[in-house]
């Protein structure tokens, strides 16, 4: 996977999602990004640059795109099987629709 799904969010960002700022980590391959999301707009900083986030979500290229451009959503199985990790699944559904997914 390429960082292009990254360079967009800002220009697909949906306000009013997240109404307070939100923070996730996203560990996807070698591709480590930290976002903030709130009621005005999308941060994107490279690299993990907070101690703790509200949603981490560890998983490979191949799923984060199927998820992405495929509109595959994830069930109970892909979590517990370890195709995603995650500490807050329930986040990264709010994630999604945040951008138009």
């Amino acid at each position: 996977m390429r960082e292009d799904i990254f360079k967009t969010l800002r220009e697909s960002y949906r306000k009013g999602i997240f109404t307070v700022p939100t923070t996730f980590y996203f560990s996807i391959d070698d591709i480590k990004k930290t976002l903030i999301l709130d009621g005005e707009g999308c941060a994107i900083q490279d690299g993990r640059t907070i101690e703790t986030a509200d949603c981490v979500c560890k998983t490979s290229a191949e799923m984060f795109s199927r998820i992405w451009h495929d509109g595959y959503r994830p069930g109970i199985v892909d979590f517990m099987g370890g195709a995603i990790k995650s500490n807050a699944p329930q986040l990264l559904q709010q994630f999604l629709s945040a951008f138009g997914k």
